[in-house]
């Protein structure tokens, strides 16, 4: 029997060792045969049977937008596409560049320290003061992210000097002991509207809109939401929970305008405003907003991103980030409200020129989300790759959320913002500007006369005249 086995182990390794040594020396026949067939099956095939009939195809439909199409022919329902639009090029901040102080003004030494502090809502009873411009867009616990990534950004916030908004999630109680500044996003929700949260809040936005998914809500069924959000958000058991489309029934503009004054009474006296979604009629929007007697108002560019939305918000509703902040910025002028409600910018803004870019063009702050969603999973979030998105290590549903490190992500998503300001920085140095209340319009050119002209920017192939300035 030893003897046996002794044979067949030798047989199998000969045929083992032949398959090797024709693998070896024969590669390059196996290979020249293979293309050889193929390439006469791809050259000769009428088109209507060519497997090649597959360029022309996704040249006229997109990759996007097939594998979309399969999708819904696969569901039957309302597609819901991660992470905003991506199928369309939005007019975007790119052909706009800085003025380099070069001969007069100088530059400022980069030992010098840059004012970059900002106040949100000046004439609130309790201002919202922040170290820098930068703040956490809403990405709720449960509807979006899971624990870990929520406590990651809100130490984050607090180790920066910024501020954290809550989305439209439940509320942790660990992230409200944790975080410095935090915003809560009084949503269309039954949760987040205990007494004692409004009253820790530094400040809260009334959440009307957004830029991926405008003004509706949705429905979440039991299996997306389990665990511990579903009891901290008081939803039952078997239950959806449900972001509903209104505050009110028959919802009316005084309606708002008494809920800003509840939560101003109740919160005593934070800065209370409200998120939209930039539209065709942004300067109507503003003037309600303005009516309901609002400290800040949050505006959401087209280029927006979200856990989920219909492909067909992402792209085929609202204006671009661009088009909507200098209509906003202009309006607010033109009303005599600039400098005394705050304007919060969000929407494709996702390096540091971008931020920089809307805080000269008239925004007061910004809101960064998708930078940051990817920023905190660093590399964690090759826990993910290469067999799951890595967006999988920060969901709250995410396969991977249980590997994720609190104290790593709070690492990357301070070391983002640090990196990002210390850019700003150096360009504002380089503008010659010690402060950041010292950036205007009048920093900026475009290469593109047509952004020029519309911005009301000088055109750079153009000498530069201040009269080229339209406030």
């Amino acid at each position: 029997m030893p003897t046996m086995l002794l044979y067949l182990a030798f047989a199998m390794m000969s045929i083992l060792f032949i398959l090797v040594l024709f693998i070896l020396v024969g590669w390059r026949l196996i290979t020249k045969l293979v293309v050889k067939k193929a390439g006469k099956i791809i050259l000769t095939d009428s088109y209507q049977e060519n497997i090649m009939e597959l360029m022309p195809g996704l040249r006229h439909m997109g990759i996007q937008n097939m594998l979309e199409n399969s999708l819904r022919s696969t569901t039957g329902t309302v597609l819901y596409r991660p992470l905003g639009s991506s199928s369309k090029k939005w007019p975007h901040l790119d052909p706009i560049t800085f003025i380099p102080a070069q001969t007069s003004p100088v530059l400022v030494d980069s030992n010098v320290q840059v004012d970059t502090g900002v106040t949100i809502g000046p004439q609130a009873r309790k201002p919202m003061k922040i170290k820098i411009p930068l703040m956490i867009s809403g990405m709720g616990y449960g509807v979006g992210l899971s624990e870990q990534a929520r406590l990651s950004l809100a130490k984050a916030a607090k180790k920066v000097g910024t501020a954290i908004n809550s989305g439209e999630g439940g509320i942790l109680p660990e992230e409200l002991n944790v975080a410095g500044n935090y915003i809560l996003q009084f949503s269309k929700t039954e949760w987040a509207k205990e007494e004692d949260v409004i009253k820790r809040a530094n400040m809260i936005e009334i959440k009307l809109g957004q830029g991926a998914l405008m003004g509706m809500g949705k429905k979440i069924p039991p299996q997306d939401l389990p665990g511990r959000a579903r009891e901290i958000m008081g939803v039952k058991e078997n239950e959806d929970a449900v972001i509903g489309e209104l505050f009110f029934e028959n919802q009316t503009l005084q309606d708002m305008k008494e809920l800003v004054m509840e939560l101003r009474n109740l919160s005593g006296g934070v800065p209370i405003g409200v998120k939209i979604g930039m539209g065709g009629k942004i300067e109507e929007d503003i003037d309600h907003l303005i009516e309901m007697d609002v400290d800040f108002i949050a505006i959401d560019g087209g280029q927006a991103a979200m856990k989920e939305a219909p492909p067909i918000l992402c792209d085929d509703f609202g204006i671009p980030t661009l088009h909507g902040l200098v209509r906003a910025v202009r309006h607010l002028e033109n009303r005599m409200m600039k400098g005394k409600i705050s304007l919060i910018v969000s929407g494709g803004l996702l390096v540091p020129g971008h931020f920089l870019k809307v805080l000269a063009l008239g925004a007061d702050a910004v809101y960064v989300g998708s930078s940051l969603l990817f920023s905190v999973s660093h590399t964690q979030s090759l826990n993910a790759l290469p067999f799951e998105p890595p967006t999988q290590a920060v969901w709250y549903n995410g396969k991977f959320k249980d590997q994720f490190n609190i104290e790593a992500g709070e690492q990357a998503a301070e070391k983002f913002l640090t990196a990002s300001m210390e850019e700003i920085n150096v360009a504002l140095r380089t503008m010659g500007k010690r402060s950041l209340k010292e950036l205007s319009k009048k920093d900026l050119v475009s290469y593109d006369e047509l952004t020029a002209t519309l911005v009301g920017i000088p055109y750079c192939f153009e000498i530069w005249e201040d009269k080229q300035i339209y406030e």
